[in-house]
């Protein structure tokens, strides 16, 4: 598979960001914490997920849509990349699935549809708040099926009831699809499945979308099953900490990209952070595929666990198509930000990577490349796709063309950051950044 690189040689990684006084200087003292690590209990508990679903007027731009992920890739256990987005009608969900067992049930029933390969989806109207489900909350479950099997039998829908779930009547409608050799109730390895989920608004009682800025609660469940007797395995959950049955537990889904609005304040300086500039360490990684689609690994016990500490150049690739799934890389970054002087107002913040190559020119098609935060610290000599942190929340995205060589250092591409590198100079802690795309063609990335 051919790939699409930026340059991960860390010299030419660029954090510039213009900073200024406010007239709220003295509350921005008080809030700012004091840089030093994070204690233990604080690390404990996972960061607030939150996932900034794009509007589309019209057709849903598959490239587009906002993506996040959970679980992990080896023999037994799987994994998701979740894409979403809405337009006037519905709300969409795309879960493509690392799988190497298919199982789906030829005689299914509603009570046991999650005891196959299966998705539930979670939603709060209200919000992430509450501690039981009630008549805001529902709960979709759809089991994996061939896409030629019809799928109203492999579907359920669930309402909140104050104090558990009930079976509703919801005019959703979902679409399953393999991938792989083996093929599904065997004993034999395949690629994985896809499940999209639509949910028109009108079904959930609205006349149209929310409104942009509204925040309902989201959670997933990935339930798999690799064998004929079914053999226990613990669902995938996202966020970790998610208890369906109270939706204080649940992720955030926000209707609109993400915005920033910085307070009055007058421009007096900039910082650029590049690693070894005035003594910074700018700290990067890949995982996944690498340049090369993982060539040499076995795909479900060692890809997983590959790490790349020391590469000079990476691999940000996504697709539509899950059997490529070898290929699909990450890029994670993190920026120290105590060259910024205390007590300021950041106003903008621009992250700079420089892209030096891609996929064959003559096939490449552009990347939708998006930035993500991330929550916890990590190490760039035991980073893997498996243990690297979950995104936090999607913060920018930006088109990156393909190209020839065109000389170093590259071409810069540009990523608005602000509100990213605000909320952490805020939080008294480093900038730690994921880069990933929901790209659909073969040749992208």
């Amino acid at each position: 598979m051919n790939r699409w690189s930026l340059t991960g040689i860390v010299r030419y990684l660029l954090l510039a960001c213009l900073i200024g006084s406010s007239l709220l200087l003295a509350l921005a003292v008080e809030l700012v914490v004091s840089p030093a690590p994070p204690s233990a209990s604080a690390q404990s508990s996972p960061p607030s997920r939150r996932v900034n679903a794009p509007y589309f007027d019209g057709e849903i731009r598959f490239d587009e849509m906002a993506i996040f992920w959970f679980g992990q890739v080896n023999r037994t256990d799987n994994y998701a990349d979740v894409r979403v987005a809405y337009n006037d009608e519905e709300l969409r969900l795309r879960l493509a699935i690392f799988d190497r067992r298919l199982w789906y049930d030829l005689s299914p029933s509603q009570d046991t549809l999650a005891d196959w390969d299966a998705v539930t989806l979670y939603l709060d109207l209200d919000g992430n708040r509450g501690s039981s489900p009630d008549a805001s909350t529902y709960r979709f479950v759809a089991q994996f099926a061939p896409q030629w099997v019809p799928r109203a039998s492999y579907q359920a829908a669930y309402r909140g009831n104050g104090t558990g779930w009930t079976a509703t009547t919801v005019d959703f409608t979902t679409e399953s699809v393999y991938r792989g050799a083996g093929g599904p109730n065997k004993d034999a390895d395949n690629r994985g499945w896809v499940l999209t989920f639509h949910i028109p608004f009108a079904s959930l009682g609205l006349s149209g979308p929310p409104a942009s800025g509204t925040v309902w609660g989201l959670a997933l469940e990935l339930h798999d099953r690799d064998d004929a007797a079914g053999t226990p395995i613990a669902p995938k959950r996202w966020p970790e900490a998610l208890d369906s049955a109270r939706p204080s537990t649940w992720g955030q889904l926000a209707f609109g990209r993400p915005t920033y609005q910085p307070p009055p304040a007058v421009a007096e300086g900039s910082v650029t952070i590049r690693h070894k500039l005035d003594g910074a360490t700018v700290v990067d990684g890949a995982v996944g595929g690498g340049t090369l689609c993982g060539s040499g690994l076995d795909f479900w016990s060692e890809w997983g666990e590959a790490n790349y500490a020391g590469a000079t150049d990476f691999n940000v690739q996504n697709q539509s198509d899950v059997a490529d799934w070898p290929c699909f890389s990450k890029y994670y970054v993190t920026f120290p930000l105590d060259a910024l002087p205390p007590g300021k107002v950041v106003l903008s913040a621009t992250l700079t990577l420089h892209q030096f190559g891609g996929s064959d020119p003559s096939q490449a098609e552009p990347s939708y490349i998006q930035v993500l935060t991330v929550g916890e610290a990590w190490n760039e000599t035991s980073l893997t796709w498996n243990n690297a942190p979950l995104a936090v929340e999607n913060v920018s995205a930006a088109w990156v063309d393909p190209t020839t060589f065109p000389g170093w250092p590259g071409l810069p591409r540009q990523w608005d950051v602000t509100g990213a590198v605000a909320e952490a100079y805020a939080e008294g802690r480093p900038l730690r950044l994921a880069l990933y795309s929901a790209d659909g063609p073969y040749h992208s990335g």
